[in-house]
């Protein structure tokens, strides 16, 4: 393992977007939104994902410096095309575009299409919550097939996340983010590179026998090399059985279908995310200020439940992201040497030098 301060991979991350054609803007705007996923625990959609990124632009997949086209736009609602740009520059637009319309109307609804990888979707729940916001998000993955429904082996579903974020007066907001299969792919990747096992039981073959193995989802790989889920012969399990699967159906209904993007197949080949939000603006639902109220007694009746056996308190959503974020920053963010031999990799691919790199990393 190595451990890296937040500043020096951060600017390191920013000028690797920026050797693809990023503008220096957008270039932070990525490497701030990956640094902060692994500030929060979720390694998954962290600066593992930096090479991948960056074969997405060559390929043409991704299209930096994107700004949303508006194809419908009225006072509570909006279809937006993401234009194939980074999830990270288009996302946050659709959302601000969500929140102007909810102060105003109370209620609002966006349609995104087409965007990049938009990376942690509970960013986008803590920015509307940071406006004093609710937010509902569904996300499908269109081209991304990698999760077997509930009773089939074979793979139907992307990892379809979902998301709910409730704002606080003077607290930390309550922020659900998960994908609805058991793993997220990039929980995957980064057990293919020696970090954290998967849970028993995440991935399934196409006999229907369980499995950890990433082999099984990516095919045979070395450390540096790319991650293709296409050369693997097994899926990932969706959450909670039946129930997983079905609200995984709903987001790729909703976030898929609904948005434009379209639900998730094999033959589409370009990948997108799709999301469709819905915005509330409870000042205008709760003109007595009862909600916040309301919440605060009910989190504090959830936390004053005696713990199970081998627990040693009951959290709240958003509360272990939080406190990793807290550790993290004192200390840097640890990423196993196979994640920081890809991301050299791809610092070097794009024509940093060996020194410039050994900037970010000195104990290398």
């Amino acid at each position: 393992m190595v451990t890296i301060k937040v500043e020096p991979l951060t600017a390191l991350v920013a000028e690797i977007f920026a050797g693809v054609g990023s503008s220096m803007e957008e270039g932070q705007r990525v490497a701030s939104s990956l640094v902060g996923a692994n500030l929060a625990g979720h390694d998954s959609h962290g600066v593992i994902r930096v090479p991948r990124y960056v074969a997405w632009v060559e390929s043409g997949d991704i299209v930096p410096n994107q700004t949303v086209q508006r194809l419908i736009d009225t006072s509570s609602f909006a279809v937006l095309d993401g234009r194939y740009g980074f999830g990270q520059s288009v996302a946050p637009q659709a959302v601000a575009i969500g929140m102007e319309k909810a102060k105003a109307a109370g209620l609002a609804a966006i349609a995104l299409k087409d965007a990049g990888h938009i990376g942690r979707v509970g960013e986008w729940a803590e920015m509307a919550a940071a406006e004093k916001l609710v937010s509902v998000h569904f996300v499908n993955a269109s081209g991304s097939v990698l999760v077997a429904p509930f009773g089939g082996v074979e793979r139907r579903i992307s990892t379809a996340p979902f998301c709910v974020g409730v704002p606080r007066q003077g607290e930390e907001p309550v922020v659900l983010d998960f994908a609805t299969s058991l793993v997220a792919e990039g929980k995957v990747m980064v057990a293919s590179q020696g970090g954290k096992k998967l849970p028993d039981g995440a991935l399934i073959g196409p006999e229907g026998k369980l499995s950890t193995d990433p082999a099984l989802l990516y095919g045979p790989h070395t450390p540096e090399g790319p991650r293709d889920h296409s050369k693997g012969e097994g899926a990932i399990r969706a959450f909670g059985e039946h129930k997983g699967s079905g609200l995984a159906l709903i987001c790729e209904l909703l976030g898929g279908a609904l948005t434009g993007t379209g639900a998730t197949r094999p033959e589409r080949g370009r990948f997108a995310n799709g999301m469709f939000a819905i915005y509330i603006n409870p000042s205008r639902f709760d003109p007595e200020h009862y909600f916040d109220g309301e919440i605060g007694r009910y989190l504090g009746y959830i936390k004053e439940t005696r713990p199970a056996a081998g627990v040693e308190e009951v959290l709240v959503p958003g509360e272990p992201e939080r406190r990793m974020k807290a550790e993290r920053m004192k200390n840097g963010i640890p990423l196993t040497d196979d994640t920081w031999a890809s991301i050299s990799s791809a610092a070097r691919h794009v024509g940093l030098s060996d020194a410039r790199v050994a900037e970010a990393c000195p104990s290398r």
